[in-house]
């Protein structure tokens, strides 16, 4: 636990949430500022920040969770489509340092956007370089 992190004191009881799922590995609660109704934080209860300090098989049981809360957005809530995502330091928008995935029920016509616009490649050879480099990284 990082005492200095917001949402290990959620997990540990010191700040209030309302919970939507737990068990030993993973908590999920709403977020205190939605982009939809029904958006859900996801979280390992243990610290870790960013992604790749994240032990494979906690990140599965973390994803397996949030698998399970978009397809109940689906049913419960009636939501057109879910975004699920995660972001990795402040150049990223990541504004609590804990992993944790953003499952966001979805309407047609809600307004509420994406924020990222593409860049495309100046050409096919541009990101077939990029792609050899990580390609190699991960060899």
């Amino acid at each position: 636990m990082n005492e200095n992190c917001v949402f290990c004191n959620i997990v540990a009881g010191k700040i209030p949430s309302a919970k939507v799922y737990e068990d030993n590995d993973v908590l999920a609660f709403m977020d205190i500022g939605p982009v939809m109704p029904g958006h859900v934080l996801v979280i390992p209860k243990q610290h870790f920040n960013p992604i790749w300090n994240l032990p494979d098989d906690l990140l599965a049981k973390v994803l397996a969770v949030a698998k399970r809360i978009a397809k109940v957005q689906t049913e419960v809530l009636g939501a057109d489509g879910v975004n699920l995502f995660q972001t990795n330091g402040e150049a990223a928008g990541q504004t609590v340092p804990h992993v944790h995935f953003h499952v966001i029920p979805r309407r047609n016509g809600d307004g509420a956007g994406w924020a990222i616009v593409p860049r495309p490649y100046a050409s096919p050879a541009e990101a077939a370089a990029l792609a050899e480099r990580l390609r190699n990284a991960l060899a």
